[in-house]
């Protein structure tokens, strides 16, 4: 037996951490019929950093285990336990046994970038037993897994078997800000009991889930057990079951608001609930002051590249152009060509529609083709064609063609980013019976550029030039102003002189 004071050795120890993976990031899309779209990836990207950005605590983990790595005596096998450096103030192990405690100030910083600190550890190296019996910080950057930052009480883990438990921890996973009266660590999971999330860092969140059970898979993958969706203090609603990953944002179960030139104020709200395997039916629910309720409903299904829709409802593109489908059957077959660049989608639609007093059976059906972007000199070239027939029983009219278009984009700098592109579509407001979701003429050309004022403010311009009659169509202006957990956007169109407001949360 051996016993030192402020002692800092190296040990085969895995700290007694948690394996979280990485939770859905939902992305941001903006509001328009002017191209501004191309520049989404901006909010998206700044939104991904200032996630993903390091806390100094952090940036001090890996400060440590750089310094670690200079010391080792020789290069870690990859098959043997990662080394940890051990400091406390008074620290005691048995190399016969493998027991050890430590007691004051401990800290533990493993190589593979974790970190585990207590007033009290005890454990054994040859049964890789971890216990701290009151609170503990654990941190992790380790590569290939999600970060965590975890405070908890009364910690039994082996990491051996990388199994283990934490009661009443709470701490930020991943982008998530979570807590939880038990933690369960398996290899393959984490189990949470009696917990919430929330992407919202503030003392008081704007908004969470609470869940009486979360199951937290690697790849992006979350089950929660009877959840409440709360808006402060105020549950909005409950399910049995709610699954999130990245093709399902969870920012669609919040609700949003604005102003709208057109449709008055506004507010919406969608519900969703999973009925059978592959299949959901939801609920939007819109209504504004103006034009009332303007709500719609869908049942869907999706498996693998299959999808297929039943639609119900009143629907309303950028450009305040409306339809009611009662009701519009949507099947759509999309994958890539092989090893190639390019996404093929083949997608129809039959229903019943209604707009400006017109009744008709609308039946739509193409082929799409994407190309990847092609990236050259900081630029991002994106090219996409497709070809449709569309047939209306009102006027017995059958509009065929070609669609296509190209856009170049480039980011200039941290604040300074642009666009420019032409579309060209055999169909549009000109021969088309609806004009929902229809450019204004087939040949348009769009335009426009964004700039970033701070942290927290964005402006942006987006244009649209008609070929034919040679006139701008479209000069719209925008205003991106983030709260602490939500986001006004302003969008004037000028041309149209006409002012859109929305509020929405942000939980990405």
């Amino acid at each position: 037996m051996s016993t030192a004071h402020t002692i800092r050795i190296l040990l085969a120890l895995t700290a007694a951490c948690a394996f979280l993976p990485g939770t859905a990031h939902a992305t941001y899309s903006s509001d328009s019929d002017t191209g501004i779209e191309r520049l989404d990836y901006i909010e998206n990207q700044r939104r991904a950093e200032r996630a993903n950005r390091l806390t100094p605590e952090q940036e001090k983990l890996l400060a440590d285990v750089a310094a670690m790595q200079k010391h080792l005596r020789h290069p870690v096998a990859a098959d043997q336990p990662s080394p940890v450096a051990f400091e406390g103030d008074d620290l005691t192990y048995d190399e016969r046994t493998g027991d050890f405690t430590a007691k004051g100030h401990v800290d533990i910083v493993q190589l593979e970038a974790r970190r585990f600190q207590g007033d009290y550890v005890a454990g054994n190296t040859v049964r890789g037993d971890v216990s701290v019996p009151d609170r503990a910080h654990v941190l992790q950057l380790t590569e290939g897994t999600s970060r965590v930052t975890l405070d908890g009480y009364h910690i039994n883990y082996n990491y051996q078997k990388h199994t283990g438990t934490m009661e009443r921890a709470d701490g930020k996973v991943g982008a998530y800000y979570m807590t939880g009266k038990r933690f369960e660590f398996y290899p393959d999971k984490i189990v949470v009991y009696d917990g919430t999330q929330t992407k919202c860092g503030a003392k008081n969140p704007d908004y969470h889930l609470s869940s009486e059970m979360a199951e937290l898979y690697p790849g992006d993958r979350l089950i929660l057990h009877n959840v409440k969706f709360w808006v402060k203090n105020k549950v909005i609603f409950s399910k049995k079951r709610h699954e999130v990953d990245v093709s399902h944002p969870m920012q669609n179960n919040f609700p949003r608001a604005g102003y709208d030139s057109d449709d008055g104020g506004w507010v919406e709200q969608r519900f969703e609930k999973d009925v059978a395997p592959h299949v959901t039916a939801a609920a939007n629910l819109h209504v504004t002051t103006q034009r009332g309720w303007r709500s719609s409903y869908d049942l869907s299904w999706t498996n693998r590249h299959a999808s297929a829709v039943l639609t119900y409802g009143v629907f309303e593109d950028g450009d305040n152009e409306w339809v009611k489908k009662m009701p519009s059957l949507s099947l759509g077959y999309g994958r890539r060509i092989g090893h190639s660049p390019i996404t093929y989608n083949l997608y129809s639609e039959y229903g019943r529609w209604y707009g400006s007093g017109v009744h008709s059976n609308h039946f739509k059906y193409g082929i799409s083709f994407a190309r990847d972007t092609i990236k050259f000199h900081g630029y991002g070239l994106d090219l996409a064609a497709g070809y449709s027939v569309t047939r209306e029983s009102y006027d017995h009219s059958r509009l065929q063609g070609l669609s296509a278009s190209a856009f170049l984009t480039k980011q200039f700098d941290d604040r300074f980013a642009a666009y420019i592109g032409g579309v060209y579509s055999r169909s549009s407001k000109e021969n088309a019976l609806f004009s929902y979701n229809e450019e204004d003429y087939s040949k348009v050309f769009m335009g426009g550029l964004s700039y970033r004022l701070g942290e927290r403010d964005r402006i942006a311009v987006g244009t649209k030039y008609a070929v034919e009659p040679r006139a701008w169509t479209d000069v719209d202006y925008y205003w991106f102003h983030d709260l602490h957990c939500s986001q006004i956007i302003l969008r004037y169109r000028s041309k149209q002189n006409t002012w859109k407001i929305k509020w929405e949360f942000t939980p990405w």
